[in-house]
């Protein structure tokens, strides 16, 4: 393990309700960001369909929205993050399936490696109302990198990242925050690198949907809150994740041990 990680911030207009013109989209930009180097690309929340209440179009785990996104990380040998509204059976009653919204981590094999549930819904546009909160937080570890998942709304609930902080390097958050609330987005980012002592992915999406205009902003810090200049592969920002500096930091400043949860 190699404790390396180069990590591409696919931002891009995921599109509204249209899922193959997002995909086709996406495949041509984990495409490039392999090309340019990329270990791992993240892709937005819902970055099929849009931020959408509309519960139709979510799709079946095993359906084939999520195993063209398992097949565009194998095609390219990469690891991938992406988000997707996934509709699930419920376990107690196989007829009652759920829609959950989700962040899915694909191996560069195309298996599903890792699937996060978002744990705040966003009541304020009716998530709530829609989709079915997840209750626990997802890790995973990429070459020797320790990574937590998160989803858009999340960023505004600190406890959730500091449950999580002293047991990774690195959190990865994917979104649709609107241009509108661009000015907390660059806040919360940097804050919670700077609080939870972690390298902090930020991707978001471009463009137009449901009436909302989203303008990117896609971002990462170092552990000590400095924004990471990004390398460009043809397209695509790549930033590197060293799980050392993370060691590093939190051995000369050990503020995490001082913290109550």
């Amino acid at each position: 393990m190699s404790g390396r990680l180069s990590v591409a911030l696919g931002q891009y207009d995921t599109g509204w309700h249209a899922p193959e013109a997002s995909l086709a989209a996406a495949e041509t930009l984990i495409t490039r960001a392999a090309a340019g180097g990329a270990r791992l690309v993240v892709l937005p929340e819902m970055a099929t369909t849009g931020f959408t209440m509309d519960k139709t179009q979510a799709t079946p785990l095993a359906g084939p929205v999520v195993s063209r996104l398992g097949e565009l990380a194998a095609r390219s040998g990469v690891w991938l993050v992406a988000g997707v509204a996934v509709r699930e059976e419920d376990g107690a009653d196989a007829t009652a399936p759920c829609t959950v919204n989700t962040a899915i981590a694909f191996e560069p094999t195309g298996r599903v490696a890792a699937m996060h549930r978002k744990q705040r819904l966003f009541a304020y546009g009716g998530e709530h109302q829609h989709y079915r909160a997840g209750t626990t937080p997802t890790r995973l570890t990429i070459d020797g990198v320790r990574i937590a998942l998160f989803i858009c709304y999340e960023l505004r609930f600190p406890e959730l990242f500091g449950a999580v902080a002293r047991d990774v390097d690195a959190m990865i958050l994917i979104a649709n925050w609107p241009a509108a609330r661009r000015a907390h987005w660059d806040a919360l980012l940097r804050a919670r690198a700077i609080e939870n002592q972690s390298y902090f992915v930020g991707v978001n999406r471009t463009g137009t949907a449901g009436g909302l205009t989203y303008d990117g902003g896609s971002a990462a810090f170092s552990p000590w809150g400095e924004e990471l200049a990004p390398d460009t592969a043809p397209g695509v920002p790549l930033v590197t994740l060293e799980a050392n500096k993370v060691a590093e930091i939190r051995e000369r400043y050990p503020f995490l041990r001082d913290r109550a949860v």
